[in-house]
């Protein structure tokens, strides 16, 4: 009968708006929870489909939420190094262990360095790809906890020592200077090698424009003790007239065209042999060697730099989220090198995605498979470091909300008191 169907109305009402203010009491709850995404109440009618042009039949509401998983939060700064948030579409992808762990995904990137040195965050370890120390992605692409502990300490050898300075064209025959490279051993103990530069003084006639680079036997610590054992050299080096490089040979293998180096072994620290090669210049280029008259009474080398690469040890002391997800390793020695790359999963529904507790979201059949891209291309949000994505909950809308269901909810109890009064006039008439 008609009154029943109103009471049933009625109180699929209260049920819904019930739903619907425990969905805003979630949201108000919610407001600073780093990532939150909102749940909004969508209502449908229920219908009999026994309804007649003589005879309404009552059908009610129902209630659902949708989840608003897409909603993009307010990126905020703050002092922690490893704090991460996503400006666009995606998430970070987290596991529950470091090995065979359930995967989820998550924009809550407040991840902080454990005493195994994973990045976690509530017992979610933070996923990445192992990277050089030119940030490129090394291991075949193998997504793996990212454990700072990799890069506990840094040392490399040198490979490649860069010179920048002017022999003085004004310099007398068989003039000698002496400069110092400096170089790292595999085991990062820093050492110098001395170069000495002879101007020709081929007798009768001295070669213009010609000068020998010799290296000395040993490689020397700070305190001058000798340390490993030199070889390699002396080259030959040839100055066009115009004070450019015009060539580098070695005298004892003159067709020789590769690159020339000086290798040092018998490390006294034990460190493996170093082969070092010499970036003297190009021919006919600039930078490099050059030779120009010094205008000085006293001529002299001067030098613009001579750098060599390698690291010298170093113990890890910080570590840091940068640009485009790439996470640093800094060292005592003032080095900063990244160690892993952030990815972001990216769904072709992210709003179907299952949410769980702590801020995780898992896969499901409606949402699809995650596309994993690197920060910033193909669609996925970008990466930032020492930043927290705030939660999307607008107080102001939740409210306005509330304050709906609770006159809806108010108005569906009235029609259950008018239903009961008519109930108790129905069954006064009968008596």
């Amino acid at each position: 009968m008609s009154l029943s169907g109103a009471l049933s109305s009625a109180i699929s009402g209260l049920s819904a708006q019930s739903q619907a203010l425990a969905m805003v009491s979630d949201n108000l709850a919610n407001a600073s929870t780093t990532g939150y995404k909102t749940t909004t109440g969508m209502f449908d009618d229920l219908v009999t489909g026994s309804s007649s042009a003589s005879q309404y039949s009552s059908g009610g509401v129902t209630v659902h939420g949708q989840q608003n998983i897409t909603q993009q939060g307010l990126l905020q700064a703050t002092t922690n190094p490893t704090d991460v948030g996503i400006q666009g579409q995606g998430f970070f992808i987290v596991t529950s262990a470091p090995n065979g762990g359930e995967t989820s995904y998550t924009r809550d990137g407040a991840f902080t360095r454990d005493n195994q040195g994973y990045l976690v965050n509530q017992g979610s370890y933070l996923m990445g790809y192992r990277t050089d120390a030119s940030g490129n992605v090394v291991g075949g692409n193998t997504l793996e906890p990212i454990n700072t502990t990799v890069a506990e300490i840094s040392a490399a050898p040198t490979t490649t020592t860069s010179f920048q300075a002017n022999l003085p064209a004004d310099a007398a025959a068989g003039a000698t200077f002496t400069t110092s490279m400096p170089v790292y051993d595999a085991l990062g103990a820093p050492s110098t090698i001395q170069v000495t530069w002879t101007k020709d003084n081929t007798q009768p006639t001295p070669l213009a424009n010609t000068w020998t680079a010799s290296f000395a036997a040993n490689a020397k610590d700070a305190s001058g003790k000798d340390i490993g054992t030199v070889s390699g050299g002396p080259y030959t080096v040839t100055f066009n007239t115009n004070g450019s490089l015009a060539s580098v040979v070695d005298p004892a293998n003159p067709s020789s065209t590769a690159p020339f180096s000086i290798s040092v072994s018998g490390w006294t620290d034990g460190a493996a042999n170093s082969n070092i090669a010499l970036n003297l210049g190009t021919a006919n280029g600039t930078g490099g060697l050059t030779q120009y008259t010094s205008g000085s009474t006293t001529p002299d080398i001067s030098i613009t730099g001579i750098n060599s690469d390698g690291i010298a040890f170093g113990k890890l002391s910080a570590v840091s989220v940068g640009q485009n997800g790439l996470v640093n390793a800094t060292y005592s020695n003032g080095q900063t090198i990244p160690i892993y790359k952030i990815p972001i999963a990216t769904f072709d529904a992210p709003d179907q995605l299952s949410a769980q507790s702590d801020g995780l979201y898992q896969a499901t059949v409606a949402s699809g498979n995650p596309s994993i891209q690197a920060s910033g291309t193909n669609g996925a949000g970008t990466v930032f470091g020492s930043e927290l994505e705030s939660s999307a909950t607008n107080t102001n809308d939740q409210f306005s909300t509330m304050m709906t269901a609770q006159q809806a909810y108010s108005a569906s109890a009235q029609v259950v008191t008018a239903v009961n009064k008519m109930f108790d006039t129905l069954i006064s008439a009968m008596r």
